[in-house]
């Protein structure tokens, strides 16, 4: 994450197809700048902006827009008691983990199930007490076209014990897999077995920013926590997540954010609370964000075909987000060697077996696929992303066994 990190920074950075930055769309940033104008101009809005403390919940207007959004959008029974903000997701589920999860008091250690590994590689680094996580290998089904997708392995769910809540993903950050709305439910139903909560990061998904391309349905209940953000609008500077719970948990959330931040920031509220207010958002979502990563995906996915030709590979569905997941069955290296070498080469991806946060195995029990995958972003500019496909390629034909 480092390599990164620099590799943003730099003055000739090298081809950057392992980050997750959302691409610069002009559309949205032509929005985004119009807005800022408007409140710069709003003397009360100006104010609410940069001179006043918000809630530590968030900022309060903007909390009943969203509201009113995900009442007429989604159809869910929710108010702005229902909702907190953060300094971006990511903090969002620091907070969440924590709270849930844990050492107990009256017994063993609490954790976070992941049902479907591969999985965000944020959530690896969150706990504040080691061991937070436990994880599960999905079911893998081939697909034609050299295509496969992830599916959640239910019955090696049967055993598990000691769980203080179920978090997915949806879209999944690195793969691209959307659950189906079936595989939703199944979770929901053994959340409420479990007597958990079932936490749905949706920082990709529905009703905002929509990068979904195939059929799936928002959910929320008082047994679910959904988890937003601005930053895939094309918004990931101003770090605004949004957490939608029931009461006593946003309660929670806006006294740790108290004793942590005293408040989130406004400027990502009050800038599109407009725009959610009058579901202008919904419909950028729809009309402008969705089709851009549609048409991006579908180009990346070609020029793979191109790279790799009939070297032994496959890729994850792309379903929703900005990756595409390639997996190389043969490959006769580590992936995370694999990486070094396209870093040398000046690109910059990231190494597969990051993503695997909660899933412990013994050297016995490795699970080579682990090291067979690679994540690439297609959120780049097209030059960058046809050229660091072509060099993966190259590569990927040199190491295949």
């Amino acid at each position: 994450m480092t390599d990164l990190g620099a590799a943003m920074a730099a003055d000739d950075p090298p081809m950057m197809l392992g980050g997750g930055n959302p691409a610069h769309i002009p559309a949205m940033l032509a929005v985004f700048r119009e807005q800022f104008r408007a409140v710069i101009d709003d003397e009360r809005d100006f104010r609410r902006l940069v001179a006043d403390y918000p809630d530590p919940a968030g900022e309060q207007t903007f909390r009943h827009a969203l509201a009113g959004l995900l009442r007429r959008e989604c159809g869910w029974q929710v108010g702005p008691e229902n909702i907190a903000l953060t300094a971006g997701s990511q903090q969002g589920f620091f907070l969440l983990f924590n709270l849930l999860a844990g050492p107990q008091p009256d017994g063993p250690q609490r954790r976070i199930l992941l049902p479907l590994t591969p999985e965000y590689i944020g959530y690896g680094d969150l706990g504040v007490t080691e061991d937070l996580f436990i994880a599960r290998r999905p079911a893998i089904e081939l697909l034609p076209d050299r295509l496969f997708k992830y599916r959640v392995d239910f019955a090696a769910l049967d055993d598990v014990r000691n769980v203080a809540a179920i978090c997915v993903s949806r879209p999944t950050n690195p793969t691209g897999n959307v659950l189906t709305d079936e595989e939703v439910n199944r979770l929901r139903a053994l959340s409420r077995r479990l007597d958990v909560p079932l936490i749905l990061d949706s920082a990709y998904g529905l009703p905002f920013p929509q990068i979904v391309f195939t059929n799936a349905t928002p959910v929320w209940d008082e047994n679910i926590i959904v988890c937003m953000s601005l930053s895939k609008l094309g918004l990931p500077g101003i770090r605004t997540g949004i957490v939608v719970a029931r009461p006593e948990i946003v309660a929670a959330l806006g006294a740790m954010t108290a004793v942590t931040s005293l408040a989130v920031g406004s400027v990502g509220p009050v800038l599109v609370r407009e725009l959610v207010a009058s579901g202008e958002i919904v419909r950028l979502s729809r009309a402008v964000i969705r089709p851009f990563y549609l048409q991006r995906a579908a180009q990346a996915l070609g020029w793979l075909r191109e790279a790799l030709g009939d070297c032994d590979w496959r890729v994850h569905t792309p379903e929703g987000a900005l990756f595409l997941w390639l997996w190389l069955p043969r490959l006769s290296i580590p992936g995370a060697e694999l990486y070094a070498r396209l870093k040398a080469r000046g690109v910059l991806v990231l190494s597969g077996h990051h993503f695997f946060p909660g899933l412990r195995e013994s050297p016995a029990e490795h699970w080579p696929h682990r090291d067979q995958c690679l994540r690439i972003t297609y959120a780049r500019d097209e030059d960058t992303v046809r050229r660091g496909i072509a060099i993966i390629g190259d590569e990927a034909r040199r190491w295949q066994r």
